[in-house]
Parts: C-alpha cells; structure tokens; sequence
C-alpha cells in the first residue's frame, strides 16, 4: 500500500552528504549551505528505501481521541503555571504572565495540499479563537506538521493589534517574512533570547528540514529550553534520540519539564534516526533530570506504521511520561522553584 505522508516530496530529493563544515562555522554548518546534526550526518534516505517502506506500510487503523472542553476562563487567567495539550505538538504553555505556543497546528492536514497529505483523525482541544492572546511561538523545524500556514496566518488574524513573537531555528525568518510576518527572531544551536524574565535557549537535537523536494536542509531545526523564573521546560520538538540531550544538561542544568515526541517510530530501521520511541523518550527525560515529562507528536496524524495508541500505551508503562488528554489542562505547581 502506497500511503501519503509529510516525508515523502523531501525524501525523493534525499542524498547522503560528505561535504565538510564552513571554515571557522559551528560544525553542523555544511558547505553546500545545509546543515546537519551534532554526529555529523545529515538524515537522508535514499528513494529505494522510502518505496520499500511504502510497500510494506500496513493499514493503520485511525483513531479519535477523546477530548476535555477546554475552560477558557481558566485559560485567560491562570492562576498558576500551567500547559494544555492541544494536540501533536502543540502546547499552550503558560508561565510567569506569558502565554507560549509550542509548534501550532490546528489544520485538518498536514500537507502543502488540502487533498492530499496525512490528514488529522483527532481535531485541535481548543480553536485558535479560544486562545488566551499568545506572547511567544516557538517554531521547532518546517514539517508541515509543525509550521502550518493556515493556523499562523489565523494567528496573525486574531492578534492584528498585539502580534506575538516568533522564535525560529536559523534561515527560518524568510518563510515568515513572505507573509508579511516581521516580529520573529531567529536562533542557532546554543544561541539565546531573553523576553522579560524569561530566557530562551535554542538547543540541538537529531532531525532534518523540508518543505519540497529542492529544500532539505537548508533551514535549521531545534528544541528550546524555556528557563522562566518560575521552572524550566524543555520543549524537544521532533527529534531521534542522540547524546544532545545529555550535553543540553551538562551544558544548561537540568531541566523541571519535559515534553517529549513520543509517536511516528516504527519501521525502526527507517524512523529511528528522527523519531525516538516511548523508551527513548524516557531516557531522554532522564538525561535532562526532568521532574514531570508530557508526551506530545501521537494519536492526531497517522503518520508511520505504529498504530496510532500505542505510543500512549507504552509511553504509560514507563510510569513516568504523562500522556494528557487534548484539551485538558495540568496544574505544573508542583515543579515551582523555591
């Protein structure tokens, strides 16, 4: 069965790379104006490999997953720090007076086409309307699945007056600047954003870039490290599990939060290197010394071979990753620094 999939345009135009970094740039910094991660590989599969993953997909069964309606109220105003899963990877976190976004994503497919692409099985928690007004978006690479043009567009609409900012990975600001879209900072690897009292920090983790088949990884993707006054969340991302997440923490302690991908991992042979499992996920918590861990990236898109709960199940059976439902609202005073 052949089965549509956000990997697929960026996969026909894959090749291995050999080229070595610019003289005096960060290592991840290729000469042909690419990047590639902190091992020194840029993941690319070959077409053959791609065919033969879709020749062998199975059937994956959709499903909706039940929802919280979410109390809008309680969304405008917080009375402590708190986070709402909307879906995939989007979250709504809210702390010390801020209100961030994580990767938004409120479209019904992730795909450059309305006809064709995954197409979402679990709706967004909450609509963009309902939103209390945004402050920060953090944008952690241009997957279709994470840098949506409809809902930033819907985005920009809300708050015409009072715009937020947009926090993207390097060569990222040129995509938002066709739209018309000048509020946005954009970060490498290691580099830092202050916003009030707050602190962001743009942190390496193993992924890859595209939007077509002539785009692949010319733009940067990234984690970020949201070290407010309050606690510290490490927002992963998309993201194979690799030894960045020990050196985010040798590098800039550890962390209270966590929200980890936990979905889209199997075939193994061919996701492994970008999508981390529910174990790894786990070891990625423990290697950033995070007090509370929130799954994100399962059951809203049918995007790999795994069916779609099974990431929950297992990501349950580590006792330790919570796996919310969408829409519903967890109280984080628990990790408050004192």
């Amino acid at each position: 069965m052949l089965r549509p999939t956000l990997l697929l345009a960026s996969l026909l135009a894959s090749c291995t790379t050999t080229t070595e970094p610019e003289e005096n740039a960060p290592a991840h910094h290729r000469l042909d104006g690419t990047f590639a991660n902190t091992n020194g590989e840029a993941i690319a599969k070959p077409l053959s490999d791609l065919i033969k993953w879709q020749r062998d997909a199975p059937d994956v069964t959709p499903i909706k997953l039940p929802s919280v309606p979410p109390n809008v109220n309680a969304l405008a105003n917080p009375s402590t720090p708190q986070i709402t899963w909307i879906g995939h990877s989007t979250f709504l976190l809210q702390v010390d007076g801020l209100n961030i976004i994580t990767d938004p994503m409120f479209s019904v497919r992730a795909s450059p086409v309305s006809f064709a692409g995954p197409k979402r099985t679990t709706p967004p928690a909450l609509s963009i309307e309902q939103l209390p007004p945004i402050d920060i978006v953090l944008i952690s690479h241009n997957h279709y699945d994470h840098l949506d043009k409809h809902s930033i567009k819907a985005l920009q609409a809300k708050q015409a007056d009072n715009p937020p900012h947009y926090y993207v990975p390097l060569r990222q600001k040129a995509w938002f600047d066709k739209l018309g879209i000048t509020q946005v900072t954009e970060l490498d690897w290691w580099d830092s954003a202050a916003i009030g009292n707050v602190t962001l920090h743009a942190v390496p983790v193993q992924h890859w870039t595209s939007r077509s088949p002539f785009d692949r990884n010319k733009t940067l993707w990234a984690g970020f490290l949201i070290d407010s006054p309050s606690l510290r969340t490490l927002f992963v991302g998309d993201s194979g599990y690799s030894d960045d997440f020990k050196a985010i923490a040798q590098r800039l302690g550890k962390v209270d939060l966590a929200l980890v991908p936990i979905g889209a991992y199997d075939p193994r042979w061919f996701m492994e290197a970008a999508h981390m499992n529910p174990e790894e996920a786990l070891q990625v918590v423990q290697d950033v010394g995070a007090k509370r861990a929130i799954a994100m990236h399962w059951g809203t898109f049918p995007l790999t071979d795994e069916p779609m709960a099974e990431p929950a199940e297992r990501a349950a059976a580590t006792g330790i990753i919570e796996t919310p439902k969408p829409g519903q609202t967890l109280d984080l005073s628990d990790l408050l620094v004192q």
